[in-house]
């Protein structure tokens, strides 16, 4: 965590007017330890960095990304799910939820580990309603990047009366053990991918007409 908080530190201190344009491009791919860094380094106070704009830039960014993610699904439909082989179970998982839970899948998707990339190609392909998703989304957006800027201020507040100088290395387990996962999530996603493509039937040869 120390080596990630000195990166954080460094750019901050070099690229200082860059930082909420970072914010908003991370976001919008995906970035919660990002934010939940900036949150902590936030409520340390050497960086005048506002936690309020923390998290107006990551809803911005957050919300911005998933519409796009959502009408790259409603408009290419069911062949982008081409590429993601090996992933049948979570995507007809996400479908279901769509189709049977619609408000409450849109709401908490982005907190739900391993369909949190593919839920908005999902919903898009589903035929919900632009509008409904627009609000739905909005309201999503702004409950996670509130629940992620203001709990990594809240959080290094908390660690600092209560760890003291151990903070960081409790910090930096927890910031281990998210990269961990989403280390491992993804490996496993792409021997998934792969194994489905070794195992999809090969393209007959057609031979050419004889004279």
């Amino acid at each position: 965590m120390e080596e990630i908080l000195q990166y954080a530190r460094s750019f901050l201190d070099s690229y200082h007017y860059l930082l909420y344009v970072v914010v908003v491009v991370w976001t919008f791919l995906e970035g919660e330890t990002f934010i939940i860094v900036l949150g902590y380094l936030a409520q340390e106070g050497a960086y005048n960095i506002d936690i309020w704009k923390v998290m107006l830039f990551a809803l911005l960014g957050s919300f911005i990304g998933d519409q796009f993610y959502f009408y790259i699904g409603r408009i290419y439909g069911q062949p982008l799910l081409k590429r993601w082989p090996g992933m049948e179970k979570k995507i007809a998982w996400a479908f279901h939820m769509v189709r049977d839970h619609q408000t409450i899948f849109i709401l908490t998707f982005r907190f739900i580990y391993g369909v949190r990339n593919i839920s908005p190609f999902v919903i898009g392909m589903s035929g919900v309603s632009k509008l409904k998703y627009f609000i739905l989304n909005l309201i999503a957006a702004t409950v996670w990047a509130n629940a992620f800027a203001w709990g990594g201020y809240f959080l290094g507040v908390a660690m600092g009366e209560w760890l003291g100088e151990y903070k960081f290395h409790i910090l930096g387990g927890f910031v281990a053990l998210f990269l961990l996962l989403w280390f491992r999530s993804t490996m496993k996603r792409r021997k998934d991918q792969q194994a489905a493509i070794d195992e999809a039937p090969a393209p007959e040869e057609t031979s050419a007409p004889k004279d």
